[in-house]
């Protein structure tokens, strides 16, 4: 039996060092492996170049302008409202059709308007026939007291000739003084009447004036409220009033109307205005004169703002345009349009089109484009003043970029995306 050879200690210090010096070398390549991974940036995010809306940043003119929904309406529209309660009896025109002034669109009835009407009339003419016997009257008078007038003045007239004869007389000595005397006082007493009488029948002709205008005030009363009852009576058979088209008539045979409710309306259709509805937040800008094009979906037409209405109904302002040249064919009321309205227009602005978040004088983050349309990098916008489809760049951005408009919702957050 063999004994074993001890080892030669030269031989195990060497496989230690062996080992030692491998373990060593695998921790430096394990720590060099980190490090450099740490130092790797993250992975750009990959987008699809086709699902990306992009624009190049411009300088040039930029045109502010602001849009709104629309329609077109007549500017000559008549709105025929009741004047008094009645039953619809007959409808002799339907929306549509071609009307003029005269045409009766329906008839109504009322029995208590006809005899309110046929009262007025009874009344009317008995105040009449009254204020006719009564100028009768007071002209009789007034002749009775020009006959007394008359008379007077003949027995003052005969008075004053039997006083010149006896003052004569008397100068001659052929009558005594009291015939002279009584002569005088006569003629004194005469001419008194005289006057008297004649402002009688100055007071009396007054009065009677006076007579005859309160009673031809009653008679005018009274025919103002029979040519009102007659017009009322007369508006039972409603007529256009208007040569055109008649557009609405919301009745039927035997409904019952109240005063005011409509009754038709009558349009000219020759001559349409657009009537805008512009968000109120833009509608600040809108003033009378600005040019605009209206969208008939069949062609457009130049116009130019006529009115802005002052309310807000909705979140919306109306704004009137009318037309400064002729409509496309197939333009009628009702029609649903689309304006544009020109606020202004600026020379030398940096401009790019509207990203989907881009509001008036805010700051965003956009992507602008590099490596040839190949990669995307996140920068800070700060925009201007905007328009429909394109907005102000006021810093962040130069001449000639590529940036990205489109959502980024997907990919928002990046530094960096990589379009393929």
């Amino acid at each position: 039996m063999t004994m074993d050879q001890p080892r030669d200690p030269s031989i195990l210090r060497k496989k230690k060092i062996r080992r030692y010096a491998l373990i060593g070398a695998a921790l430096i390549v394990l720590l060099a492996v980190s490090a450099a991974v740490a130092n790797l940036e993250p992975a750009a995010r990959v987008v699809e170049k086709e699902s990306v809306w992009d624009e190049t940043v411009q300088r040039g003119t930029f045109v502010r302008e602001v849009r709104g929904p629309g329609t077109l309406v007549p500017e000559n529209i008549r709105w025929i409202p009741a004047l008094r309660e009645g039953s619809v009896e007959r409808i002799l025109v339907r929306p549509g059709s071609e009307v003029q002034s005269t045409t009766v669109l329906l008839e109504m009835t009322n029995p208590e308007l006809e005899q309110e009407a046929l009262d007025a009339e009874l009344r009317l003419r008995e105040a009449e026939a009254q204020l006719t016997n009564l100028r009768a009257r007071l002209a009789s008078q007034l002749l009775d007291q020009e006959a007394k007038v008359y008379a007077v003045e003949a027995d003052l007239g005969a008075a004053k000739l039997q006083k010149e004869a006896d003052e004569e007389l008397f100068e001659a000595g052929l009558i005594p003084d009291i015939n002279l005397k009584r002569s005088r006082l006569q003629n004194q007493q005469l001419s008194k009447r005289h006057e008297i009488e004649q402002q009688r029948l100055e007071k009396i002709s007054q009065s009677n004036d006076a007579q005859i205008a309160s009673e031809q005030a009653k008679v005018d009363q009274l025919r103002s409220l029979f040519q009102l009852r007659r017009k009322q009576l007369d508006a039972l058979k409603v007529t256009a009033g208007l040569d055109g088209v008649l557009q609405e008539l919301p009745l039927e045979v035997g409904q019952r109307v109240t005063p005011g409710e409509l009754l038709a309306r009558v349009a000219q259709p020759d001559t349409l205005k657009a009537e805008l509805r512009i968000p109120e937040t833009q509608a600040k800008d809108v003033a009378v004169s600005q040019t605009v094009v209206v969208d008939t979906r069949n062609g457009k037409a130049a116009g130019e703002v006529t009115r802005i209405d002052p309310a807000v109904q909705d979140g919306y302002v109306l704004v009137d345009v009318a037309f400064t040249e002729d409509l496309p064919n197939g333009a009628r009321p009702d029609l649903s349009v689309d304006g544009t309205i020109e606020i202004e227009r600026l020379e030398d602005v940096l401009y790019v089109g509207r990203p989907t978040r881009g509001q008036r004088d805010s700051t965003i983050q956009l992507y602008k484009m590099i490596d040839d349309g190949r990669e995307a990098v996140a920068v800070t916008v700060q925009l201007g003043r905007t328009s429909v489809n394109t907005v102000e760049v006021v810093s962040g951005l130069e001449e000639g970029d590529r940036v990205i408009l489109s959502d980024p919702s997907e990919w928002e957050g990046a530094d960096r995306i990589r379009l393929r």
